[in-house]
């Protein structure tokens, strides 16, 4: 029998008992009654969303139990379907109104907000939409730590929103595999202090940690044939094994030779299709090319999906002391904090979240893929020098990631993007450069087809080390600002557009730029020192230069050594040519480019095995091939310039042999200055159609037995020329000459 006696109310002018307690009366104080009022047509739309052990409210009901705080309906035994109103938490209006419905079954655990424990080990369940807020659980403030009231909300299924009104203290590091859930936390302050301690070498113990679950299967096998680059469909041993719409971890084998970390794939895939019995198509179109042989490994897993967290301050943990150059011991690794982190996840994104004084990056992910971190920040973390500290977010084994409008001060890196694929990182801007950080980079663990538009900040990519292959492909970065781009390690297809190097004395006064010459494509880009190097030789397309200004500093070595590709310069201007040196074997063109250096610079020494200077001028610059190997060296329509009355404008050193052609050219020199000057070695030289003013041509020497020479359809204008003397190998023909 139900016990109705305390839901029905007094007698007209007397006084209910329970008077005192403000509790179970329909004729309470005017608030009490005004929320009763209001609560009947809340509950009565709610009570549907009651778990199964707490029966619904008969439609109809007249009584309602009233409570003034949580403190007393935990006083009251719940009876099963029955409402309760609660006017706040502690004391009325704290926690907002709550809406609880009576259970008598007590094996649902009470945790002090959703589910509180009645009298006689009853229950009272909290009513609402899927949204609920720290203040359920009394967490009016950093007072009292929010850690169980956290965990609570987030293992209630029922809840699809947790919302904070308040700063708040946590001081667990908590691990969830819920799914499909929101965490607003207001813009209000969290702060760690006391927390727990962290694990070594753990860049998931963060406050909030969501991961996805092991389905127990794996498979291992050999690629029965080869997977080619860019194709989505995979030979597997039993395609039954994948099913349509499951999600797994693959990563093949690690390179023959290479580094210990070298693989050139770890990507977290769906599987789309079962072709047929040995092949499945996944969602992911490989970035490199797997040969038959290679061993591949596919881990299912059960991912976390379409969790979502924004709008936090986070103040991290720990003392700011400790090592300045990232040497073990750093206890801060354990004692530090930071708030967020995702792995085997999808759909998973943060917004607006704003961190200092962190020690593992703000936002952690480790295969992810569907994601966006937008508009967050961090600023002076402890170190900047700690690998793996110090970040705003990383994202390891990841694809299809947008990461905008975010920004860093004093920080290592702003975003790192390492062994991932098909992510963008858009308007963003890290500064604080002389600290020691780094905003931009990728880790060369094979990332390919990464984008980068509108960022500002320091930017190394593929730079980590030789353990993990210090490869890339396809990376594009437009309209970026800087003060040092490295990029010349193993990057396949770089492009750059737009991109300014603008050297600060406090950090990189000459604004260096290096770049891979393996299918480099450069145009409309700003930079001081070019380096130019090669550690690769995957691409198909050329390395082009276009659109481009370059003031290199003395002695710089602008195409290095190890260069065997052809380096193409269009449209470029070039400054500060003084002792430059361009020592690749591979060929070295400049269309329509100015040069240009200081009246007295040292030569460019060219070692290139074909030198091509096509329209454009030089001017106050020496030409010098070095004859390291054999050469050719063109000039072509290109107008030549000098001030100084030394030197010649185009010569060479002693040793191989070098072929000369010279056409259409317009070379101005003073007295005492040469135009050309070939006096060693063995030469054949074509110069035609030219027309040379002023200062000397000396050529005698250099056209020894050996050598040739075709000298014909030139102008010369008070030129002092000494040429060999014409026969057999040397024809000198309709030479125009004049004052």
């Amino acid at each position: 029998m139900t016990d109705t006696s305390t839901t029905t109310g007094p007698p007209a002018g007397t006084t209910s008992p329970d008077a005192a307690t403000g509790v179970r009366s329909s004729g309470r104080r005017a608030l009490m009654a005004g929320l009763g009022a209001v609560a009947l047509g809340t509950a009565g739309a709610i009570a549907s969303t009651a778990p199964a052990q707490a029966a619904p409210v008969a439609t109809g009901a007249k009584d309602v139990t009233r409570a003034e705080s949580v403190a007393d309906l935990a006083r009251l035994r719940a009876r099963d379907g029955e409402v309760a109103i609660v006017a706040g938490y502690r004391e009325p209006g704290d926690a907002g109104l709550l809406v609880y419905v009576g259970s008598e079954d007590g094996e649902l655990a009470a945790n002090g907000g959703t589910v509180i424990g009645g009298k006689h080990g009853t229950r009272w369940i909290l009513q609402h939409d899927g949204t609920v807020d720290f203040r359920v659980f009394g967490i009016t403030g950093p007072e009292k730590p929010a850690d169980d009231a956290l965990a609570a909300m987030v293992n209630d299924p029922r809840i699809r929103r947790i919302q904070a009104s308040t700063d708040l203290l946590f001081r667990r590091r908590h691990r969830f595999t819920r799914s499909h859930l929101e965490i607003d936390f207001g813009g209000h302050l969290l702060t760690t202090d006391g927390i727990e301690q962290n694990t070594h070498d753990n860049p998931f113990g963060a406050v909030m940690f969501f991961t996805g679950v092991s389905k127990d299967v794996v498979v291992e096998h050999a690629l029965a044939e080869a997977w080619p680059e860019l194709t989505d469909a995979v030979a597997v041993p039993d395609a039954s094994r994948f099913p349509v719409d499951s999600w797994w971890a693959v990563q093949c084998d690690p390179v023959a030779g290479g580094g210990a970390d070298e693989r050139e794939l770890q990507r977290f895939v769906q599987v789309t299709q079962q072709i047929d019995a040995h092949h499945i198509r996944i969602d992911y179109l490989n970035g490199w090319p797997l040969d038959k042989g290679r061993k591949l490994s596919w881990r299912q897993m059960e991912p976390v999906a379409g969790v979502r967290i924004a709008n936090m301050r986070f103040l991290g943990a720990g003392p700011f002391d400790g090592p300045t150059d990232g040497s073990f011991p750093d206890s801060r690794e354990l004692t530090g904090s930071h708030p967020i982190a995702f792995e085997y996840a999808i759909h998973c994104d943060v917004a607006d979240v704003h961190a200092s004084r962190t020690w593992w990056p703000v936002i952690m992910r480790r295969w992810n893929t569907h994601f966006t971190t937008e508009r967050c920040s961090v600023e002076n973390p402890p170190t900047v020098f700690y690998g793996g500290a110090g970040y705003l977010t990383q994202q390891i084994y990841s694809l299809y990631g947008r990461v905008s409008d975010c920004t860093s001060s004093n920080a290592r890196h702003l975003n790192d993007l390492t062994a991932s694929a098909y992510c963008l990182v858009e308007n963003c801007h890290g500064d604080g450069d002389d600290q020691g950080g780094n905003p931009f980079t990728t880790h060369g663990q094979y990332e390919h087809d990464l984008t980068f538009i509108g960022n500002s900040g320091l930017m190394d990519i593929a730079n980590s080390g030789a353990q993990w292959g210090t490869s890339a492909k396809r990376i594009t970065v437009r309209d970026h600002v800087c003060s040092w781009f490295v990029a010349g390690t193993k990057i396949t297809d770089l492009t750059l557009e737009n991109v300014r190097v603008i050297g600060r004395s406090t950090f990189d006064p000459q604004a260096t730029m290096t770049i891979n010459a393996d299918g480099a494509q450069v145009r409309g880009c700003t930079a001081g020192l070019l380096a130019i190097g090669q550690r690769s030789q995957r691409s198909s397309r050329p390395t082009v230069i276009q659109d481009s200004t370059f003031a290199l500093p003395k002695d710089q070595v602008l195409v290095q050594t190890p260069v065997t590709a052809t380096v193409r310069f269009v449209d470029c201007t070039i400054t500060g040519i003084d002792g430059v040196k361009a020592r690749g074997s591979g060929p070295v063109e400049f269309v329509d480019c100015r040069l240009s250096g200081p009246a007295a610079a040292a030569p460019f020494e060219i070692g290139a095995s074909r030198l091509t200077i096509r329209g454009g001028s030089v001017r106050d610059v020496r030409l010098s091939a070095t004859a390291a190997r054999d050469q050719l060296v063109t000039l072509d329509g290109v107008e030549l310039g000098t001030e100084r009355a030394d030197g010649a404008l185009l010569t060479r050193a002693a040793g191989g042999v070098i072929t000369w052609r010279v056409n259409g050219v317009t070379s101005t020199v003073p007295k005492g200055a040469a135009h050309l000057d070939i006096g060693t070695g063995i030469n054949h030289a074509r110069v035609t159609g030219s027309q040379f003013v002023g200062g000397r041509q000396l050529l005698a020497d250099g056209f020894a037995d050996a050598s040739t020479l075709l000298y014909t359809d030139n102008v010369e204008r008070g030129v002092e020329t000494v040429l060999p003397a014409a026969g057999d190998r040397v024809l000198i023909a309709d030479v125009l000459t004049g004052a």
